[in-house]
């Protein structure tokens, strides 16, 4: 099947897409609100969650344009200098749950970050940061073509591509850049079969006190990996300004890889309890990630039902 161009896909898009770094997907600083964008936007929507819709063609687009040879290309099109001190090569179990989430971002850029495949009653739920589906506080600029490919590593696809059917997002991010956290729903893979009951899941906690020893995984665009492979931080996690933080280097790339407590580095499994969000500075020695609490547990929610709700319509 042919690639498909990039002036197809601006044709074709019935909405504007946005990530403020071309070719990489991680904010290099904390955002604050856009007054004016925000001002705009519908009096307080009685709805605090987002849902992003993408149809069946735009599904099977997505696809269809994220072949082997694209993948490859995409982490060859950035190099955001040498991977930091901190940020090690993970080297345990293979981390089937975590993996690369492509798109094609507002540029029209193939592009990437990071997702993880966790326990949710439709078996079909991925966590990543609200910054991978859309621009904050411009409600009209969302990414397309997105597929999740779960234990991505050196250009191996194990368990295939996932296409992205809905992407949840806090209302408070689509109009203020609050609350930096998105959970997605795939479809099933080509036999049928849903995502967790292929990879696995981990499991996630709300509410849940700061604090701890925290791994954060991630594919950023540093070299010599270039994506290609799963990089990990370890460190205690501190409240720091509304939000959490570990020590940790990894970059653009790296966005929305999951913070796993009570990580067991033989089996693969924690409990999530957030994503990489943003840094500390363009050197970064810092990462951070929003503290999971009420918001995040009602985006979670909404997607994890998600599936059932869409079926009950169609049928009802």
């Amino acid at each position: 099947m042919p690639e498909t161009s990039t002036s197809m896909i601006r044709r074709r898009r019935s909405r504007a897409m946005g990530l403020a770094v071309a070719g990489t997907a991680l904010a290099l600083a904390a955002q604050g609100p856009a007054t004016a964008v925000a001002d705009q936007a519908p009096a307080a929507s009685a709805d605090p969650v987002s849902v992003l819709p993408y149809t069946a063609k735009e599904r099977q687009e997505a696809l269809a344009y994220w072949t082997p040879a694209r993948v490859k290309a995409v982490g060859k099109s950035v190099d955001l200098g040498p991977t930091g001190p901190k940020a090690k090569p993970w080297q345990g179990t293979t981390m089937k749950t975590v993996g690369r989430l492509f798109f094609v971002n507002a540029n029209g850029a193939d592009t990437w970050c990071t997702a993880t495949a966790v326990k949710s009653a439709n078996r079909s739920a991925v966590m990543t940061a609200a910054h991978c589906v859309r621009r904050g506080s411009s409600p009209g600029n969302t990414n397309i073509l997105m597929v999740f490919v779960p234990g991505y590593s050196k250009g191996k696809m194990p368990y295939g591509a996932f296409a992205v059917r809905d992407a949840v997002t806090p209302r408070s991010w689509e109009t203020d850049s609050t609350n930096d956290v998105s959970t997605l729903v795939v479809d099933a893979d080509k036999q049928g079969r849903k995502l967790t009951d292929l990879v696995g899941g981990q499991d996630i906690a709300f509410n849940r006190p700061v604090g701890g020893t925290v791994s954060a995984f991630g594919y950023p665009a540093t070299r010599p990996q270039l994506g290609e492979e799963l990089l990990r931080c370890v460190g205690t996690a501190k409240e720091k300004s509304g939000v959490q933080a570990i020590p940790c280097d990894m970059t653009g790339g790296s966005s929305g890889g999951p913070w796993l407590a009570d990580f067991n580095s033989t089996t693969g499994k924690g409990v999530l309890v957030s994503v990489n969000s943003a840094l500390d500075s363009l050197t970064p020695t810092e990462m951070q990630g929003e503290v999971l609490g009420a918001t995040a547990k009602k985006v979670y929610d909404r997607a994890q039902t998600q599936a059932q709700t869409q079926a009950q319509a169609q049928h009802g």
